[in-house]
Order: structure tokens, then sequence, then C-alpha cells
């Protein structure tokens, strides 16, 4: 069932466990984090960047997702990840997004409040929950890109007033997880997160999270991360499954054969992650 993502992380807050944010861009991987939210009895965000909206078609995607939400018991929210625009917004909200990110972190402190403000009375009007990032991550996501000498970490006074001053419902916060594939081991900084939750005392969103530890995603979740985003695994489960079936038989050309196991190799991908998550059996 379609709900909001504030309805979703209240919950998660208030109950001290992490949903599983996962990116999709077509019907395979779709139908692979339904399933699998529904086998596991677990809320789950399907989310979709601006790049899947371009591939993809806004109207295509609300149909597909929305359709995929109907379909199963499970809350699920519909959430735009990384929203560049106040015009990208408006036009998830005209076509059933319940949620949505404003990603303002590289703008000045000001203007980042200013349009993520715009962007929370908006979305507010039409019953959507919002998203929004301070402090910036380093590394490559769809059409983000962020050198690692421009990434910075999440400041707890300036938190204070974002929040404050904006009215977001949730927030991500920068605290050394980056976008895309490691190239080393990252390395969390656990004391700004306990800060910045005992201070706003609300969800709070960790991205860049494919390819950190267990232990440490763990811990996040023990100092109050309630979303994790999980784009680069899924898109690795996928597209290894399809190597691995081409390299075996180099001949094959029925799709089903090649996205179909593609598909159920995400959906474990999706199980593991709601396990470690402990959103499993939340629903």
């Amino acid at each position: 069932m379609l709900v909001t993502g504030k309805e979703i992380l209240d919950h998660a807050h208030k109950n001290g466990y992490a949903v599983g944010a996962f990116n999709v861009v077509n019907m395979e991987m779709l139908q692979a984090v339904v399933a699998a939210a529904e086998e596991e009895k677990a809320p789950v965000f399907v989310q979709t960047t601006e790049g899947a909206l371009s591939y993809a078609g806004v109207e295509y995607l609300s149909v597909m997702v929305k359709k995929a939400a109907e379909s199963v018991s499970v809350p699920v929210a519909f959430h735009l990840d990384h929203g560049g625009s106040f015009d990208t917004v408006m036009k998830c909200l005209r076509n059933g997004w319940s949620s949505v990110m404003i990603d303002g972190s590289h703008f000045a402190l000001d203007e980042n409040i200013a349009l993520t403000a715009k962007v929370v009375e908006a979305a507010h009007a039409c019953g959507v929950s919002v998203e929004a990032e301070l402090g910036r991550l380093g590394g490559v996501e769809d059409n983000i890109s962020v050198d690692e000498k421009d990434a910075m970490y999440t400041d707890p006074e300036e938190a204070k007033r974002f929040v404050a001053e904006s009215g977001v419902d949730y927030l991500a916060i920068a605290i050394g997880t980056a976008h895309g594939k490691y190239k080393g081991i990252p390395k969390l900084d656990f004391d700004r997160l306990d800060t910045i939750k005992k201070d706003l005392n609300m969800p709070i969103v960790l991205h860049g999270a494919s390819g950190v530890d267990a232990e440490s995603i763990k811990k996040a979740i023990s100092l109050g991360i309630n979303k994790i985003n999980i784009d680069t695994e899924l898109r690795c489960a996928y597209t290894d499954k399809v190597r691995e079936i081409l390299s075996a038989d180099p001949d094959v050309f029925d799709l089903r054969k090649i996205i179909g196991p593609a598909r159920e190799n995400v959906k474990a991908k999706v199980i593991e992650k709601i396990r470690l998550f402990g959103a499993n059996g939340k629903a």
C-alpha cells in the first residue's frame, strides 16, 4: 500500500530501526524490491533519481510504482531521490510520489534553507513528506557528482537551524559515506551522528550506504539512522547476474532467461539489507 515517507519513518524513529530505500530504474528492479518487502513483512522506500525519470519517464514510473504498491500489503513510500530543482519536485508531486527529496546541499546554507522551505510548503499542501540534505557526500550517483575534496560533514549547529527554518520531515546527513563504489574503507563519524540525532530528535537518513560494512551499519542504526539508501549494490546484483548468464551461454537471447534471474538476484540483496536494517516484521 502506498503511504507517505513520514508515516514509515516516524515509526522507525520511535522504534529504533532503519528502513531500506532502494533505487529502481526498470520494472524488474521494482518487482524485486516490493516482492522482498512483502516476503519480509517490511516497510520500504522505492526510490527514483532524476536519471531514472529521464530513462523510464515520469508517467511510466508513476504507473508502475503505484501499481506495485497497491499489489502488496506492506507500506511503500514512493520517493524522489536527489531532486535537483523545484520543477522536478513539482512533476513528481503531480504524478503521485508520496515522498520527495530536494537536494540543495551544494548551495550555501541560507539558499538551501530557502529552497527546502519552498518545497516543504508545496509538498505538505499535497500531503507529501520531504527529505533534504545538509553536508555533502563524495562520489558519483547518476547526475550527482562531488569530488572528495569538496565533500563536507554536516555541522550539528547548522542542522538545528536548517530543520527549524525549513520544516523538513527527515534529514540526510554527511558523516563519511559516499555515493558509488568505495575506493577504500569508509570511516563513519558516529559521534557527529549521535549529537545530531539527540539535537534533532527526528528521522535521520544515511546516503551512500552501499559497501559500508554490516557492523558500521548496525552501529549507525543504534545511534539513530532510520532510512538507508541502497543503489550501487542493487545495480551490481543485477549486472553481475546478467554477465554470469551471458558468459555461461553467449547464445542466449531470451530476455526472460537473462533479466529474470537478475531480478531474483536483486531481490536476494534487498532481503539481505532489510534484515540487516532490522525492518523485517515491522510492517
